[in-house]
């Protein structure tokens, strides 16, 4: 259940006009503009957020780069999902939610913008206390969770996730309440490396390069591999590197890595190894709502932390700078960067 856009809102214009919004723009691969919209109107069983903070996700940097399409789009496109908002209309026939309401969203897309309508399926609310700044991030635990589940992690296990991003972070911090016998995770960066330690894993190693193999560095410690191998990185190649991360009979969870892999990808090691390989977006849609539930709870709870990986917010006006910071080399102090939609800056 995506975001629906009307052609009105899909229509751009030079310049503001009455009843316009601001939107961002990618008009080609590194090359973001931001330009004007209709606000659109909620429809019958429709709802319209107000945004006031969107995340700068890594399917947005793969966009960004042109090394993922914008799914759903062909360029020009208009990015952003991990929205933060408050619901300011409502259309005809919607029960529950309310003026007012503080929402997380979900499966909504365009939303590098002032204004985006969408169903009530597609938000969560969140009590009035909760801080808007850290709300975007709940977009990406229902996977989390389902992340969790389809590793049948227990104490005999080992676990490995290549990959502390922000994503990576998140995983960390839910797959430490499994209680695993390891929770083993690597980087290029050491503040990220220092804040997985802090979230419950067992062993935070740094990798010299993004070529560096996994192995290369782990395999004195775990020279069987892992029970349990998530990639959390955006280039496909990760998946190959991942493969040799597993033991006979691992499982290997794809949260990420499901960008464009130009090396060979062995299948007979798959099937020497015994390994299985899981998707991790929930197939139903009863599935996803629950894990969202599952992901607010963990967040209130003070479980998981949304918050302390947010090292940038940068008003829309700046929407390039926003992604230039997330494209940032490994030497940058960036994880999270949230572009705020209010701000006039």
């Amino acid at each position: 259940m995506a975001t629906r856009m009307s052609m009105a809102e899909l229509e751009l214009l030079e310049a503001p006009a009455e009843n316009t919004q601001r939107v961002a723009v990618l008009d080609r691969p590194g090359k973001l503009t931001l330009s004007y919209a209709r606000v659109p109107e909620p429809g019958d069983g429709e709802v319209r957020i107000r945004i006031k903070y969107v995340g700068v996700c890594g399917s947005d940097v793969e966009a960004y780069r042109g090394t993922r399409r914008p799914e759903f789009l062909s360029l020009p496109a208009r990015l952003g999902h991990e929205v933060a908002g408050v619901i300011d209309r409502v259309g005809p026939n919607v029960a529950g939610v309310a003026v007012g309401d503080r929402v997380a969203c979900r499966y909504v897309w365009g939303a590098f913008a002032e204004y985006i309508v969408c169903k009530p399926f597609n938000v969560k609310v969140l009590p009035p206390h909760f801080p808007m700044k850290e709300a975007s991030l709940i977009e990406v635990l229902p996977g989390v969770i389902h992340a969790a589940e389809l590793s049948e992690i227990d104490a005999s296990r080992t676990v490995l996730i290549t990959g502390q991003g922000v994503s990576g972070l998140v995983l960390t911090q839910v797959l430490a309440l499994y209680s695993p016998k390891a929770l083993v995770v690597t980087d290029l960066k050491e503040e990220n490396l220092r804040l997985a330690r802090k979230y419950g894993a067992t062993h935070a190693c740094r990798v010299p390069t993004a070529d560096t193999p996994t192995m290369d560095v782990l395999g004195e410690d775990f020279p069987d591999g892992f029970d349990v191998v998530v990639p959390c990185l955006l280039e496909g190649d990760g998946m190959v590197d991942a493969l040799d991360c597993c033991a006979t009979g691992a499982r290997l969870v794809m949260y990420g890595c499901i960008g464009v892999c130009r090396k060979p990808f062995d299948f007979f090691k798959v099937h020497r190894k015994r390994v299985e390989i899981y998707s991790t977006e929930p197939r139903r849609d009863i599935d996803m709502r629950r894990f969202f539930d599952e992901g607010v709870r963990l967040v209130l709870d003070g479980l998981v932390n949304t918050g302390e990986m947010i090292t940038h917010i940068v008003p829309l006006a700046e929407i390039d700078r926003a992604f230039a910071l997330r494209d940032g080399a490994a030497g940058d102090d960036s994880i999270h960067v949230l572009v705020d939609c209010e701000s006039p800056g």
